[in-house]
């Protein structure tokens, strides 16, 4: 597995038959409907600079035309950019030649699509090794990869049937095992589950979190909803006019908005989902308690532990086990509806 992720530097995209020719002029600062108005240039990304560390979920959200699915397309350069690079594990995406860009996307990339993108003739067996087929792989050994993976997205019982036999989440779930059985280290999800009901989006976001704990993929998720990205996303990048105005992780973001525009985004987030107790916990006071909590621990989930162990506080905890401080059930309330008092004590790090 890759050990540094992808990194984005100073990635500059403009769609136009001259975009070379105005990226000085975005450089310097000319704004989107400027260089529309003047040059007939549309602006797509301006100098982004994001870090997606291996092994974890980057969520990159932001509204329609923000720049994010053009973002998430130039990952495995579908897209050209204008300037900039795309780095996976040290080496630049944008300078491979078509050999190695067609290995790098065929062996450590792959996509699921909103709209799933499954082979209407093909059944969810064939759907599932298609990838597999592509790399040449023996049809014994790809049949029982493919085997796996239907039945790790619980699709077990369907490998005959084709995709308009089965519900929206039955086809996202063909289109995740596809993903899957082609063993990319890189999975990149474009608005992946926004065509589906909102209980069954739910339950997709919980098949990837649990498959994301055995796996460590490298997953990009992009999403327009705020709820998905908190409860997906190591780390959130905010877009909006093809900038990054905003990134962090989701209690960053929640606690300390960069200003109004991701400040209306967030007030109406659940916070007790969200915000971890190493964030609003007492650092002096030695709770007499029996129960610990790790400081990564959400609000919510400290509320409900202390609930059914019928406690009112509880020792909190850092990674290596060490007692850094204490909670109350009334702290913990208080931070769910108000902003944390402090946020400077947090030992997220820790």
């Amino acid at each position: 597995m890759a050990s540094h992720g992808i990194q984005i530097r100073n990635l500059y995209k403009i769609f136009g038959p001259d975009e070379k020719k105005h990226i000085d002029a975005v450089r310097d600062g000319i704004t989107k409907v400027e260089l529309n108005d003047r040059h007939n240039h549309v602006l797509g990304l301006r100098d982004i600079n994001i870090d997606m560390p291996a092994g974890e979920i980057t969520v990159v959200m932001g509204l329609s035309g923000s720049g994010k699915s053009t973002l998430i397309r130039h990952i495995n350069r579908l897209i050209d950019p204008t300037a900039g690079e795309v780095l996976y594990d040290g080496v630049d995406v944008c300078t491979m030649n078509a050999a190695e860009l067609r290995s790098f996307r065929r062996h450590k990339t792959a996509m699921v699509f909103q709209k799933f993108g499954l082979l209407p003739h093909r059944t969810v067996m064939e759907n599932v090794v298609y990838g597999l087929d592509i790399q040449g792989m023996p049809r014994s050994e790809s049949m029982v990869k493919g085997q796996h993976w239907i039945e790790r997205v619980g699709l077990a019982g369907f490998e005959t049937n084709y995709p308009n036999q089965l519900s929206g989440g039955m086809q996202q779930r063909v289109g995740l095992a596809r993903a899957l059985a082609n063993d990319a280290d890189i999975l990149l999800m474009d608005e992946a589950y926004s065509a589906l009901d909102p209980l069954i989006r739910v339950d997709m976001q919980s098949v990837l979190l649990d498959l994301q704990q055995e796996l460590n993929k490298t997953v990009v998720f992009i999403t327009h909803d705020l709820d998905e990205a908190l409860r997906l996303g190591d780390k959130i990048a905010i877009l909006r006019d093809g900038e990054v105005v905003q990134q962090g992780s989701g209690q960053d973001i929640v606690l300390r908005p960069a200003d109004d525009y991701i400040a209306s985004f967030v007030k109406e987030v659940n916070r007790g989902r969200v915000i971890k107790i190493g964030t609003v916990m007492e650092q002096m006071n030695q709770s007499t308690s029996n129960l610990k909590l790790t400081s990564r621990t959400t609000l919510e989930e400290a509320a409900r532990t202390m609930v059914e162990q019928s406690v009112t506080s509880a020792q909190v905890s850092d990674r290596s086990g060490k007692v850094v401080g204490s909670v109350n059930l009334s702290l913990i309330i208080s931070a769910m509806v108000s902003p944390a008092k402090s946020t400077e004590m947090s030992v997220e790090a820790a």
